[in-house]
């Protein structure tokens, strides 16, 4: 890519920034697990919800969060074409985990025929043998049968878009929370944004403009002279570790 991706992840409750990267890949899908453990370890906490847009969405890096512990709520893009033109959607199909099989519209069973692999990822292949002589079909597709894929860790997405549908109101926090960042950053950056090139450079350009952010944020919230004295402590202990770390060093 020619260009730089800046990534980031907010703290909901107070805008903070808490981790961020620059990189060169042009899309975020391969970012949600790293950029997410970071942070969970940069706050500190054990368990973290994380909430981003459709552009993270991928099979693979929500499997990942999951297996790591974090709680990930990402909306599924909508790229099917099948609702404008009228047909049934693939969220009309019913999975019945007991059978292995969906249900249509139709009250139909599309049951197993099949698993092929693209990608890395294993495909299970569903359909049912009497699309041809269904009433519904023209509501339904416009090939011989209908088929449907899932993914062998199908349950996982499911699990996720539970979650999201339980607490629809998680992306409107998102847009509130990590756009706002994004939008005070590129406007101190103006038309221009990077003035720096190569991407060793621009990440420690980007940094600058995440600690500027943070210290005026932290202002606006604690105030200069709670500020003043919050870093006054940190840095006299810092040097009490130090001299504690010599101590122990001078012994030897």
């Amino acid at each position: 890519m020619v260009g730089y991706n800046v990534q980031t992840a907010v703290d909901a409750e107070h805008h903070l920034i808490v981790t961020h990267e620059v990189t060169k890949q042009n899309n975020d899908r391969d970012f949600l697990t790293a950029m997410a453990i970071k942070a969970r370890t940069e706050m500190g906490v054990e368990e973290l919800e994380v909430v981003a847009d459709r552009g993270y969405y991928k099979s693979q890096e929500i499997k990942a969060s999951e297996e790591a512990g974090l709680r990930v709520l990402i909306p599924k893009p909508r790229t099917s074409g099948n609702r404008a033109r009228g047909l049934y959607d693939r969220s009309d199909f019913r999975y019945n985990p007991s059978e292995d099989a969906y249900h249509c519209p139709a009250g139909e069973t599309l049951i197993w025929r099949m698993t092929t692999q693209e990608k890395g990822q294993n495909l299970h292949r569903y359909w049912s043998s009497n699309c041809r002589t269904c009433k519904l079909k023209s509501k339904c597709t416009t090939g011989k049968e209908r088929r449907i894929t899932r993914w062998e860790h199908e349950e996982v997405l499911e699990r996720m878009e539970q979650r999201l549908a339980r607490d629809p109101d998680k992306m409107r926090t998102r847009c509130q929370t990590v756009e706002h960042p994004f939008g005070t950053i590129k406007h101190w950056m103006g038309a221009t944004h990077f003035q720096m090139t190569t991407l060793k450079h621009v990440s420690t350009e980007m940094s600058m403009h995440v600690l500027a952010y943070n210290m005026k944020r932290v202002i606006n919230i604690l105030g200069v002279t709670s500020l003043i004295e919050a870093i006054r402590a940190l840095l006299q202990t810092i040097m009490c570790l130090l001299r504690s770390n010599y101590a122990v060093r001078g012994r030897y």
